[in-house]
């Protein structure tokens, strides 16, 4: 395999839960601004925004709605936005048609800008020796994440990220191989998962997550089972919510 000191970085890449009281500087919060604007955008429209949050109040709030305390303990925490509010507005001031400024396609490609810009953050932020850990809780409740940030119509919380200097040294998580995800044409099926997951099931109970302290995690079947057969009711307004954030989703209820 072929690597660099980059491909290097994000091979290494671990979530971190707990980081040193140390502020990032000027210069490296300067550096992830520019890279989180420099990232690629679906047709130029740079439809993704990011909200730094440093009120411990908000930080508290947005905790509440993750179930994770880790939020309030980040030195920095932000929520990448799917942003369509800066270009309806160009629209409105322009007399411009605004039938097609919120439907699924600026929906879904503002999501897509919005991931894409956080995983070139955490990326950069690797490289720079921070340690960065994904917040898809914050979907626990969208409505609340709206509320606490005052996002205008045409947004969409997509993911928080919490980043700083690591204070400790998880164990490289065991991802399976990668030719159970990555085809050549046609997707690619098994006849039996269990027996194809079987090494990789053996892999990760011995793996030791540090929010555990009971042990190693379970076989990554068996958790497959756990988490596909338990339903966060919040999440499923999230096309709602989308909704009332002034996004046209047709007939979709």
């Amino acid at each position: 395999m072929k690597t660099n000191k980059t491909i290097e970085t994000i091979l290494n890449h671990r979530s971190i839960r707990k980081w040193k009281d140390e502020k990032l500087s000027d210069d490296v919060l300067e550096t992830l601004y520019n890279v989180a604007n420099r990232t690629s955008t679906s047709i130029g429209m740079q439809t993704a925004s990011i909200i730094r949050v440093v009120d411990k109040e908000k930080r508290a709030q947005i905790a509440e709605v993750s179930t994770q305390k880790y939020v309030n303990e980040a030195p920095e925490f932000w929520v990448f936005v799917a942003d369509n509010y800066r270009n309806h507005r160009i629209l409105q001031e322009a007399d411009a048609s605004e039938d097609h400024t919120n439907d699924v396609d600026r929906l879904f490609s503002s999501f897509t800008d919005a991931a894409i810009m956080a995983q070139n953050v955490a990326n950069a932020a690797e490289s720079l020796g921070l340690g960065i850990v994904y917040f898809g809780s914050i979907l626990n409740d969208a409505r609340r994440i709206v509320e606490i940030l005052e996002l205008p119509e045409h947004t969409f919380p997509v993911i928080g990220m919490g980043i700083g200097y690591p204070d400790q040294e998880p164990q490289l998580k065991p991802r399976m191989d990668y030719e159970n995800r990555i085809f050549t044409d046609t997707y690619k099926k098994y006849e039996n998962y269990h027996e194809v997951f079987k090494k990789y099931d053996e892999e990760m109970v011995k793996y030791y997550d540090l929010r555990n302290t009971n042990g190693p995690v379970d076989k990554f079947t068996e958790q497959a089972v756990a988490k596909y057969t338990k339903q966060q009711i919040k999440r499923q307004e999230l096309l709602q919510v989308a909704k009332e954030q002034g996004f046209d989703l047709g007939n979709i209820k």
